[in-house]
């Protein structure tokens, strides 16, 4: 199946191509469908499935067709998305963005732990969507700033950490804002009965969609971890580079400023390299992927979002130059090399923060990831911080046996230690700061700042 068998309007199949998407993922197959014929929809699924495009594009698409009737109407809130954290917020403003570059339709995001000023001013000007965090939401709503009276979508994303973090009273009094006739999305990653419950109270008669994550990586890429400290991992990258057989390499960044950074700091030390991310012009993101296509660009340093509509078929190298926080990103990264049957190495850098991490990578792929430790900026990280825990006798598989697998082959140039890792006496320095437990493990920032 293509996104043009799915009865999608022009403006948005010709925006979905200009991010490079050909084939929908399968909740975006199942779930496109359902919500254009205006349906409840229950998701289970995990981010880096593609959920946000499943629910973002059929509402551009009906929100798109309404305002065709009437565009001289005024423009209130029509669609509510509830996110738990800033980060998940602003990702599903840049899908959006992208997805409704042609439907003049407008959107924006409010968060905590900045100004309320600017995201006001965009409020008072009128929008047709608003992505938000529970508690900014509600602190604009007494003031008397946002009205959801209008609302006739709303998505309530990731609902299992949203309870985790301590939303449920926050939820519960937006959802009692909400007018009763609408059309409701919820989705969660797990289905645990208070979960379950609140999409009771939520949902009406809803169609269900359930898809798990990918999580298995493909043989023909090679992958390693350098341990290496944050101060370094610039350094580390130059070195790395300087190795004339990486004929092309992405570079995945966390921010669109780290991104800008670190293809500045790549130019001084010359090697050829361009930044592509959702600030920079559609022109000049796709001078920069023709660029690096066609070669005259070695490298190319870009943010998961503008990420997705790359496509090169002899990509030889993905280099994290930081571990994405959440697991399924890592898969999604470097399956951008070893396709079409030719081989590819992707290369990650951990610093000391990001051992957590790397923890999940290990979980979600059934491997320990080679480490190479023959470089000049080794950083010395105690085995416990990046094994994730054994699983418990009772839940283990029929017939035992170890998800490591292929532990230790298809080792990348250098020299890992067997598929292992430097033990020492000691317990990871940070005594897991951010592990598991954390509610705010994903982003490390406090919850002050999240919502």
């Amino acid at each position: 199946m293509q996104f043009s068998d799915l009865l999608l309007i022009e403006p948005i199949q010709k925006a979905l191509a200009e991010e490079g998407y050909t084939t929908p993922t399968p909740i975006q197959q199942q779930a496109i469908p359902i919500l254009l014929s205006r349906r409840d929809l229950l998701g289970c699924a995990q981010t880096g499935t593609g959920k946000t495009a499943a629910f973002s594009i059929p509402i551009l698409q009906l929100l798109y067709q309404e305002r065709q009737k009437n565009p001289a109407a005024p423009r209130r809130i029509k669609t509510l998305v509830l996110t738990p954290t800033r980060e998940l917020a602003i990702q599903i403003g840049e899908s959006v963005a992208a997805y409704g570059r042609y439907l003049n339709l407008r959107h924006t995001v409010i968060f905590g732990g900045v100004s309320q000023h600017a995201q006001v001013m965009a409020l008072k000007g009128g929008i047709d969507i608003l992505i938000a965090t529970p508690g900014r939401l509600l602190d604009l709503m007494s003031q008397g700033l946002i009205s959801l009276r209008d609302v006739q979508f709303f998505v309530l994303d990731e609902a299992d950490r949203m309870l985790d973090m301590g939303f449920i009273h926050d939820v519960k009094k937006v959802i009692v804002r909400l007018p009763e006739r609408r059309q409701s999305l919820f989705f969660s990653a797990t289905m645990p009965p208070d979960v379950a419950k609140l999409a009771d109270t939520i949902l009406n008669n809803p169609a269900k969609v359930e898809v798990t994550p990918v999580s298995s990586t493909a043989d023909t890429i090679q992958q390693a971890i350098y341990f290496v400290g944050k101060e370094n991992k610039r350094k580390l990258l130059v070195h790395v580079l300087s190795d004339k057989h990486i004929a092309s390499a992405l570079v995945f960044a966390r921010t669109k400023h780290g991104a800008d950074k670190v293809a500045k700091d790549l130019l001084k030390a010359g090697i050829q390299a361009e930044a592509i991310h959702g600030n920079k012009s559609q022109n000049a993101r796709q001078r920069a992927l023709s660029n690096f296509k066609s070669r005259q660009t070695r490298v190319l340093v870009a943010t998961d979002i503008a990420a997705r509509g790359i496509d090169v078929d002899e990509l030889s190298h993905v280099i994290n130059y930081e571990l994405p926080n959440i697991p399924e990103t890592y898969v999604h990264r470097i399956g951008r090399t070893g396709r079409a049957g030719n081989e590819g190495v992707a290369l990650s850098f951990c610093d000391e923060e990001e051992t957590d991490y790397l923890k999940d990578i290990h979980k979600l792929i059934g491997r320990q990831v080679p480490v190479i430790d023959n470089h000049p900026y080794v950083l010395d990280v105690s085995v416990a911080a990046v094994t994730p825990a054994a699983p418990r006798p009772q839940q283990s598989r029929p017939g035992g046996g170890s998800r490591n697998g292929n532990s230790g082959q298809n080792r990348p140039n250098g020299k890992p230690r067997n598929g292992s890792f430097r033990r020492d006496n000691d317990q990871p320095r940070n005594g897991n700061p951010a592990g598991r437990n954390n509610p705010n493990r994903r982003s490390g920032k406090p919850r002050s700042e999240r919502s």
